[in-house]
């Protein structure tokens, strides 16, 4: 199972909507998947396999940490073009 946290400002709204866009789009494509909202000033300190956010947020994170960049926290199809390589990329690394 692919641990994932998505990233916004404040980590209520937006991260949310983005974290059930992934669970849809990972269940479409069989890939488990457990994702976590989070603000931006919490999320570098977690532990997961993946972190989703918008280009805004993308330089807080560390070079060893795993980051998929989306146009969007709310369109389905740019979110999918964005994040669903990486999804089958991470989850094929896990063998799962």
């Amino acid at each position: 199972m692919l641990k994932i946290v998505t990233v916004c400002g404040n980590g209520i709204g937006s991260s949310l909507m983005l974290k059930m866009k992934i669970e849809a789009i990972a269940k479409e494509n069989n890939i488990p998947v457990s994702v976590e909202p989070s603000d931006s000033n919490a999320a570098t300190g977690k532990d997961c396999d993946l972190f989703v956010t918008v280009k805004e947020f993308a330089s807080i994170f560390k070079p060893n940490q795993r980051v998929a960049i989306t146009r969007s926290y709310m369109n389905v199809k740019k979110i999918t073009e964005d994040v669903l390589p990486i999804l089958i990329e991470l989850n094929e690394a896990k063998g799962e």
